[in-house]
């Protein structure tokens, strides 16, 4: 997972001209929020969300190629929610839980899937 992020760090540090590469690395949970928020008046918000749908994508598709259905604490609902509607709603549970501001990045955001689409079985 650490070289996903530090592959798609390497790729926006290449795009993002105006923006310090600083930005862009995911030292925890609240990086990824805070990034994850950036407005659409921001300069660099192509950029950022870009990053963070990236983010949301890679790690879900990481875990459903990993991890057999049956071991799965979360189930992706149908039809399944938008990447920005996931990345608005990860954004306001990191708000109600700042506790988890200094996590890692992936394991704060499953935390938020596994509350956010239980599954049904």
């Amino acid at each position: 997972m650490r070289t996903l992020i530090a592959a798609a760090s390497l790729v926006l540090a290449t795009s993002a001209h105006a923006i310090p590469t600083e930005h862009y690395q995911l030292r925890n949970a609240g990086d990824l929020a805070r990034i994850c928020a950036t407005s659409a008046a921001e300069p660099d918000a192509t950029t950022a969300i870009a990053f963070c749908h990236g983010v949301l994508a890679g790690a879900y598709g990481y875990f459903v190629s990993v991890t057999p259905p049956a071991e799965r604490g979360l189930c992706a609902p149908d039809p399944a929610p938008t990447r920005g509607k996931v990345a608005k709603d990860f954004v306001v549970w990191m708000k109600a839980h700042p506790q988890f501001n200094n996590d890692g990045a992936v394991d704060a955001l499953f935390r938020y899937a596994a509350e956010a689409f239980p599954c049904k079985r």
